[in-house]
């Protein structure tokens, strides 16, 4: 099974090369290099939920304590815990990759 990354889902195009960069920036989820391949996704496109300074909504979203309830309703959460309901890396052992 294919899995998808945040800005396949969301198509947000603010991965390399999208049509959103030159205008918003790249996001940082696809930028993410310390969490390649948590839960199948390249770079942070698994575990956006996990990282400071993404932008969904239109809105820089803050550190992980501060956007978790947003991320709580959003489909690309919802659909990697129902894909990864067995082999979901805890995000105390996503935020270690990062060095927090």
């Amino acid at each position: 099974m294919t899995k998808l990354n945040c800005w396949e889902i969301k198509k947000c195009g603010r991965q390399a090369g999208g049509d959103k960069v030159r205008e918003l920036g790249e996001c940082i989820a696809a930028k993410e290099i310390r969490v390649n391949g948590v839960h199948g996704g390249r770079n942070g496109g698994r575990c956006c939920y996990a990282l400071a300074g993404t932008l969904c909504g239109g809105r820089i979203q803050g550190t992980f304590a501060t956007k978790l309830t947003n991320c709580m309703q959003c489909e690309v959460y919802k659909l990697i815990l129902k894909e990864e309901s067995t082999n979901r890396k805890n995000t105390t052992e996503i935020l270690a990759l990062l060095g927090h």
